[in-house]
């Protein structure tokens, strides 16, 4: 990882974040602040495991307490292209999304214009070189398409945390949440011509923090690890009937290693992938069409979404390291 000291604005990799500031997206903020190589240039916020709204103040509060408050925040879609936001996921994240924690408040606000106009005017004034980085509902990146169909030329990566390739859904029996709390807007972006990163279940759940590494973040003298240390409390509960003890899975954090090449994409082939919008029992399923792939992973001609299954080492030292490394006294 280059050395802050030697790179410049003009040398890092511009990168614009959309989220739904829960824990998981917390923890993958905290990795990209800790990035030294990368210029973290906006954050668009949609509703997912919390409102657009709440979103965007976590992630202020959260920039604040990481003295990154130059960052601007645009608050993007409160509901999907169909129908409305369903309310989030309390029992998962907490009431206000980072696990029933309170945070100083910043002192600003989100930035005038939506999540889609923020993400638009960054990929004009960084063409050719802004890495997209997606970690809940599509919405935004939907309706930035529709505004600015140039945006295919303008991104030269989408990376998304979402779906379930080869493994059950988590909120449906095949859907993941971010794919199925707006199908219709992933079919939307995943249709589009940009290259495609998907970064589903099948890998996010194999890369876990334990409760060793939520001790070394609550030991932290800097207030963000340990306000990441504190909401992974209930985050931890909530994953016990999964794993058989108290540790979370790395859904969004994996998703920022692997755009930026912190960890490595060890198996993930270039295959069609359509995504479900239809009102019978596969909505919001991403249905990868993995035939023909038996005895070794290949890509598949013009296929321009590529299915992450497999990434090494596992991410949770890297993310730690990265963390504490930038923010541990």
């Amino acid at each position: 990882m280059p050395d802050s000291s030697t790179s410049t604005p003009s040398d890092r990799v511009p990168v614009y974040l959309d989220c739904d500031t829960g824990i998981d997206d917390a923890l993958a903020l905290a990795y990209l602040l800790g990035r030294p190589d990368i210029d973290l240039v906006g954050i668009g916020s949609v509703s997912g495991n919390i409102d657009a709204e709440r979103g965007a103040r976590n992630t202020l509060d959260l920039l604040a307490l990481a003295g990154r408050d130059a960052v601007p925040v645009a608050v993007g879609a409160h509901d999907p292209l169909t129908g409305s936001f369903a309310g989030g996921a309390p029992h998962v994240h907490g009431s206000n999304g980072i696990g029933d924690i309170d945070l100083p408040a910043a002192g600003r606000g989100p930035v005038d214009g939506s999540a889609a106009d923020l993400l638009i005017r960054l990929a004009h004034e960084h063409a050719g070189r802004l890495q997209v980085i997606a970690v809940g509902p599509l919405t935004n990146l939907a309706l930035a398409l529709r505004t600015e169909p140039r945006l295919v030329d303008l991104v030269p990566r989408v990376t998304i945390m979402g779906g379930a390739a080869l493994v059950p859904g988590n909120v449906t029996p095949v859907a993941e949440a971010n794919i199925a709390n707006d199908p219709e807007a992933a079919a939307a972006v995943v249709e589009a011509s940009w290259p495609v990163t998907l970064v589903p279940l099948d890998v996010t759940l194999e890369h876990v923090l334990d409760e060793d590494d939520r001790s070394a973040l609550l030991a932290s003298g800097h207030p963000l690890p340990r306000a990441l240390g504190e909401m992974l409390d209930l985050y931890y509960g909530f994953y016990v009937e999964l794993y058989g003890e108290r540790c979370s899975a790395l859904h969004d954090p994996l998703a920022a290693a692997l755009a930026l090449d912190g960890v490595a994409a060890t198996v993930a082939p270039a295959v069609p992938v359509t995504v479900d919008a239809t009102d019978g029992p596969g909505r919001g399923q991403t249905i990868c069409d993995l035939r023909n792939q038996r005895q070794r992973w290949v890509d598949r001609d013009g296929a321009h979404v590529r299915v992450v299954l497999e990434a090494e080492p596992p991410l949770g030292p890297h993310l730690m390291q990265t963390i504490l490394g930038a923010f541990g006294s």
